[in-house]
């Protein structure tokens, strides 16, 4: 287990790291994580490296008995490199070029600033190839984030034409008839033709656009693999290669689990609060984060980033209260973090990250929040077995990147955001202390009882077939609307209802569609034994006519009296839940209730806003307990002060 901080010397006067690594070692730290930006300090001008200042920090920090986590610097270039080599640059939609500055404004494509990464990486891993003092490399810094994701420079337009040509077999009329171009007279003579989907009058062929979001995920994962690969064959297979993932995940033009695939731990930068936010994001959506950094390769993860001061670039946003932050940190180790680094030991005092405060801020002093991330480390190093051991999950909730991408290609309502369809299935089982993986599509479903598939709008044979067999088993599926709608390129199906392929599973099919609009809802109705139930759903709905399920909610209204808004199906021994809209949590609490009752999965009640995650190690069992409030809670005989967190051998 590595405890540690994100460690930054060459912004500071060399002569103040003793002390430095001496408060690090204070805070009961064992790790430091350096030189992920400092492309310019290691190569000033092209072809002339220099370590040497690198050399005495980790010479210090092996003279202290810590350890490092070294970082590539390709995601800061040296101004040098955008001045002799323009191309590497990425631009915007509108073609205009990212300037130098700011940070990750290079193209995933450029093939200049692919063989400059080369470099740097070779120089560095060959220099420190025998130092046994840092245990990991972290490639590059958040890919894909702030918007480094999307690229339309013509290395891009020649490498997404280049893409279409290898996938289409180099045949224009199989993608002219696939993409379906005789719509709007956009039929292509020859793939130079095809553009980017850039802007336009109305909008791009959604096939076009699929295929587009593939080759942004795919341009981000041959750059990954290309730095794994060379670092392993440097340092040896057995290194240890880290990517620290950003948050945004259901937003971004590529697929995480893809890039989760080359590297041995997956690390995550765990920010609960930003700039200009006035209050953190919910617990839940917190706690799906880490499930899903976890579920990349259903494995423990690192924390890389986690936060105790308050965040911001140009904003400031809200400030940790004193206990919250590390209550966050408890958040992270409960769902299967099991080593965590501080941003930042020390806040800047240059430079656009003055206002993302640390442990220590810049006046130099030692205060609550030290001593918070002290002690934090220290109950740690107490519990480490339980910090170590795996997050058993009974629950699953899958994603799709195409689903994704689909949605961002065509919203269908402007309500419609995916990750907010993911917490509405997510949160219900979450606020009875389950412990859920989120995990990628072409993951195995069997060690699971439940699986919760959101608005999975693309259909895959692969993966229904996956969840038709998950059910002939005897478990349970709950699907929510806009199953399997489109095909893999992101069109329509004739003469097949929807959900395509799956009407009998489900056990009816959708009739008539509706997408609402702001301040837009409709009232449900239960059935049986949701009679009492009441409750609303908006941002869109399937109309669904059942042909073997049983209905459980309707549409309040008399035009459509015959279709039904939920339903349950018995598909062979295993249950189907079909949820035709984006229903309320009141309606999402009674069916989670049933689903949990009916499978008989294990939950643990607790007041609102105590989070409890059960963890088992050699026959014993440990209990995360968490409270996420401002208020004194109490958990059978467990009074929790506000945002108190502790492990626990009972509740």
């Amino acid at each position: 287990m590595y405890l540690g901080v994100d460690y930054y010397p060459e912004h500071w006067d060399y002569e103040m790291i003793d002390d430095d690594l001496n408060n690090i070692l204070e805070l009961g730290s064992n790790v430091i994580r350096i030189g992920e930006f400092a492309w310019h300090m290691m190569e000033s001008t092209e072809g002339n490296y220099d370590f040497s200042y690198f050399d005495r920090v980790i010479k210090k920090a092996k003279e202290k008995n810590l350890k490092v986590i070294f970082g590539t610097p390709t995601a800061t270039m040296p101004a040098w490199l955008a001045k002799k080599h323009p191309d590497v640059l990425s631009e915007f939609e509108d073609n205009t070029k990212r300037v130098f500055g700011g940070r990750r404004q290079y193209c995933f494509n450029s093939k200049t600033y692919i063989d400059y990464s080369r470099k740097i990486i070779t120089e560095l891993a060959n220099h420190y190839k025998n130092e046994k003092n840092i245990v990991a490399w972290q490639i590059d810094n958040e890919f894909g984030h702030e918007g480094s994701d999307l690229c339309y420079c013509d290395n891009c337009k020649n490498e997404f034409r280049n893409y279409l040509k290898n996938t289409y077999s180099n045949d224009i009329n199989k993608l002219n008839d696939i993409w379906g171009t005789v719509f709007w007279s956009q039929t292509y003579n020859d793939f130079d033709e095809i553009p980017l989907p850039t802007k336009t009058i109305t909008t791009h062929n959604p096939s076009l656009r699929m295929e587009w979001e593939r080759f942004r995920s795919i341009s981000v994962e041959k750059h990954a693999k290309m730095q794994v690969d060379l670092l392993k064959e440097i340092l040896g297979k057995d290194t240890v290669v880290i990517h620290d993932f950003s948050g945004g995940y259901f937003d971004k033009s590529y697929d995480f689990s893809k890039v989760a695939k080359h590297i041995d731990i997956v690390a995550y930068n765990n920010y609960p609060v930003w700039g200009g936010q006035i209050e953190p994001i919910p617990p839940y959506e917190i706690a799906c984060g880490l499930d899903f950094m976890r579920g990349a390769k259903k494995n423990n993860f690192w924390i890389t980033e986690a936060i105790m001061g308050a965040q911001g670039h140009d904003v400031i946003g809200y400030l940790p209260r004193p206990k919250q932050a590390k209550m966050w940190s408890y958040q992270a180790m409960a769902h299967g973090c099991n080593s965590l680094m501080y941003f930042r030991y020390r806040g800047a005092t240059k430079g656009a990250e003055q206002f993302c405060y640390g442990i220590i801020d810049n006046d130099n002093k030692k205060r609550r929040k030290f001593y918070e991330v002290q002690s934090f480390f220290s109950e740690m190093k107490q519990n480490e077995e339980v910090v170590n051991s795996k997050v058993n999950s009974k629950v699953a909730l899958v994603y799709d990147y195409e689903s994704m991408a689909s949605f961002r290609i065509q919203r269908q309502s402007f309500l419609m955001d995916y990750k907010n369809e993911v917490y509405r299935l997510y949160r219900p089982f979450y606020e009875k202390n389950i412990n859920i993986d989120v995990i990628p599509s072409d993951s195995e479903f069997d060690e699971y009882e439940i699986l919760l598939v959101p608005v999975m709008i693309v259909h895959k044979k692969e993966v229904q077939d996956k969840i038709r067999n998950f059910a002939k088993k005897g478990k349970t599926v709950v699907l929510s609307f806009r199953n399997s709608i489109k095909d893999y390129y992101n069109n329509l199906i004739l003469n097949k209802l929807n959900p395509v392929n799956f009407t009998d599973f489900i056990g009816g099919y959708v009739e008539e569609i509706e997408s609402f609009g702001e301040g837009q809802s409709i009232n449900l109705l239960g059935i049986d034994e949701f009679k009492e139930v009441n409750g609303s759903a908006t941002v869109f709905r399937d109309l669904l006519k059942t042909t073997t399920a049983k209905t459980l909610f309707k549409y309040d209204e008399e035009f459509f009296d015959d279709l039904s808004a939920i339903t349950l199906n018995e598909y062979e021994s295993g249950k189907v839940y079909y949820i035709g809209c984006g229903v309320d949590n009141n309606i999402m609490d009674k069916i989670a209730e049933k689903i949990i009752d009916e499978s008989n999965i294990e939950f643990i009640s607790s007041p609102k806003g105590v989070e409890v995650v059960k963890r088992m190690y050699d026959n014993k069992t440990k209990y995360f307990v968490i409270n996420h409030t401002d208020k004194i809670q109490k958990l059978n005989d467990l009074v929790l002060k506000p945002y108190d967190a502790l492990i626990a051998d009972n509740i």
